[in-house]
């Protein structure tokens, strides 16, 4: 997945882990769930979180959040699903969810067959959602971690005001302004997946009367730290663009050192003159292959 994405996709998961888990039909407290620390960068890529469940046992959910086609998908949630069991030492259960209808990656079926020349035959399974063919009313309705990528679901052009209008009920009842202020910010950053920019503004202005409200001024406080406050369109996009950035930034810096050790001045200022997200998520995959920041950072 593309940074800006991994990083909206991270807040929400973070924000509701047990969420996630009955999204994908675990019934569970959220007393009992929990994330794996960070220290698991060295397995696991930014694009994937691992949620930890304690009942009715002990095990691990881990999670593959894509928006675009990746020819390897399949055999690299095989391998992390084996990484983490052998770390663990528990059940891990792995689900790929494809936000994007344009991204749909049509052969993922949930079933990699594997047909050794000897021994027996066996499948590895995971759970594969399509978040389009859900339909707006399972997130409207199901936790609030789930309910930003409402407008990704069965949604037409015609039917989004209605979809934002049943997320605004829902938020303005349940959620606390700094609360409600991240879901609106995750909503704005994933409904840029299915629609064109003007009929996103259109929406947050005209159904949501954003501009006026305190979840608007929370959502500018919170994305446009360098007072980009030029309007709906140009500031947010600008202070979230710039958010996902510093966040790229921040992953690739956190996984490097666990994988390579510390920077040097030169390596930190090598990664923080880079200001292409495509170039960066580039690199945050680049980790799992290379050995040193000198290798990471070569080219860049």
């Amino acid at each position: 997945m593309s940074l800006p994405y991994d990083a909206t996709t991270k807040e929400l998961i973070e924000t509701d882990p047990a969420g996630w888990v009955a999204f994908l039909g675990g019934a569970v407290r959220a007393s009992a769930v929990g994330l794996i620390d960070a220290d698991l960068s060295t397995v696991t890529t930014a694009a994937d979180k691992v949620i930890r469940v304690d009942e009715p046992f002990r095990w691990l959910l881990h999670l593959d959040i894509q928006t675009g086609p990746s020819a390897d998908l399949e055999r690299r949630v095989f391998r992390y699903n084996a990484l983490l069991t052998a770390r663990h030492g528990v059940p891990v259960a792995s689900a790929v969810v494809l936000l994007r209808r344009k991204g749909n990656i049509a052969w993922l079926s949930g079933h990699m067959p594997v047909a050794p020349p000897v021994g027996p035959s066996w499948a590895f399974r995971y759970q594969v959602v399509r978040v389009w063919e859900r339909p707006a009313s399972e997130f409207l309705t199901g936790p609030l971690g789930l309910l930003p990528p409402a407008p990704l679901a069965g949604v037409s052009e015609g039917d989004l005001p209605s979809v934002v209008r049943g997320m605004k009920a829902r938020i303005d009842e349940q959620v606390d302004p700094p609360l409600a202020a991240k879901l609106w910010g995750a909503s704005y950053v994933l409904m840029g997946l299915a629609f064109e920019q003007p009929l996103i503004d259109a929406v947050c202005v005209g159904v949501m009367q954003m501009e006026e409200s305190v979840t608007y001024q929370a959502i500018l406080r919170r994305g446009l730290q360098d007072g980009l406050q030029q309007g709906l369109q140009q500031g947010l996009q600008q202070g979230l663009q710039q958010g996902s950035l510093n966040e790229a930034r921040k992953v690739i810096l956190r996984q490097g050192v666990k994988k390579f050790g510390s920077p040097t001045v030169t390596h930190e200022a090598a990664l923080n003159a880079l200001s292409d997200l495509a170039r960066l998520d580039a690199l945050a995959e680049k980790l799992l292959d290379v050995s040193t920041w000198d290798e990471l950072l070569a080219g860049a």
